[in-house]
Order: C-alpha cells, then sequence, then structure tokens
C-alpha cells in the first residue's frame, strides 16, 4: 500500500501575486505569478514559477480549445467591461478564476499531451514564441526551452523580481524584436513583460 502512494502523481498549481505592469505612459496591465510543483511524468520541470497576464490565458484555451474540438474546455474568468485593476475584489475574482481554470485543464489527460500548455506554464516565451517551437521553427525543442528558462530562473521569485526590475530599463526592445526564431539563447530568456500591443488589463 505504502508503495502504492508513492507512485500516485499529483500537479499542484497556484495562480497568485497579481502585480501592476507599466506597458508604456497610457497603459497598464495584471500579470499573476503561475507556481507549479509536480512528480508527474508529463512535466519537464517538477517544479517552476512564471508570470502571465489575462490575453496570455485567453489564447492558451483558444489554442487547447483547437486542438483538442471534442473536449468542452473550462471558462476562464468573464472579459468584463467593468473589471478594474485598482479594485482587489475584481482583481482577486479573477485570479481565482484563472486558478480554477488550470486546475481542470491539468487533469485532463489529453491537453496534458499539449506542448503549448508546457511552455505556457514552464516558460515566459511568448505566444507568438511559443507557436513557433510547437511547430518546429526554433532551433530550440519543448523540453530544451523549459530547461533553458529554468536555468535562467534559479532564484526564488522575489529575488528573480527584484533582479530583474533593474534589468528591465535596458532590456524594453527585446520583446518586440524577438521572433523565437533566432539561435542564441536569449530567445528563451525569461521575460515578464508582454508583448506591446495591448488591448486586454
Amino acid at each position: 500500500l505504502i508503495f502504492i502512494m508513492h507512485l500516485q502523481e499529483f500537479v499542484t498549481v497556484l495562480v497568485r501575486d497579481p502585480r501592476t505592469q507599466k506597458e508604456d505612459s497610457w497603459h497598464s496591465y495584471i500579470d499573476y505569478e503561475i507556481f507549479i510543483h509536480t512528480n508527474s511524468m508529463c512535466f519537464t520541470r517538477k517544479t517552476s514559477c512564471v508570470r502571465r497576464r489575462f490575453r496570455e490565458f485567453v489564447w492558451l484555451r483558444q489554442r487547447l480549445q483547437s486542438n483538442a474540438v471534442l473536449i468542452q474546455l473550462p471558462e476562464l474568468p468573464s472579459k468584463t467591461p467593468f473589471f478594474n485593476m485598482n479594485n482587489p475584489h475584481h482583481v482577486d475574482h479573477r485570479r481565482q478564476g484563472l486558478q480554477e481554470f488550470l486546475e481542470k485543464i491539468l487533469q485532463d489527460a489529453l491537453l496534458l499531451s499539449d506542448s503549448r500548455l508546457h511552455l505556457f506554464l514552464q516558460t515566459q516565451l511568448s505566444p507568438e514564441e511559443m507557436e513557433a517551437c510547437v511547430s518546429g521553427q526554433t532551433k530550440y525543442s519543448v523540453a530544451e526551452a523549459i530547461h533553458e528558462f529554468a536555468s535562467l530562473n534559479r532564484r526564488f521569485p522575489v529575488e528573480d523580481e527584484e533582479r530583474k526590475k533593474g534589468k528591465n530599463d535596458g532590456d524594453s526592445d527585446s520583446e518586440s524584436s524577438s521572433s523565437g526564431l533566432g539561435p542564441s539563447d536569449d530567445s528563451i530568456s525569461c521575460r515578464c513583460k508582454a508583448s506591446p500591443a495591448s488591448e486586454e488589463s
């Protein structure tokens, strides 16, 4: 019995620590930390921590749905025109909805086989870079992208955020210029900013 219990797979996912990020002088958005801890054979890394914004969750759901037509995917928290970034209740309600969405997705073996899900959860690649990687248009594989991100992101999240704050000033154009198609290690680097064009908080 003890032996069987040791073999049980688990995936713990937490969506936490919402933070307001400035996109430019006029626009801000909120991103959320996604923490994964698992012993599942499906995952390249057993522990990981990335930051994602709401519209990236929207992209993920659309891509998962297009690849698993027969599965009814769980809904994301509704996109409402009344969402207020400065209202803690609104932000926490969305955070809870995003966590429930991921919890349900991670229970489905078919969805777990989608490489986009793993890149979303365990790297900071943009949606465009994730698509390129999954399509084989990059010099790095999905597993290499995840390993590379982990090697650049070994610190605890709080320390890592402090380090990035200092780095972001000179790093402002990396998001728009990086296609994810280049051979350099920088194309799989840890980035917590979103793509320049933004319509959703």
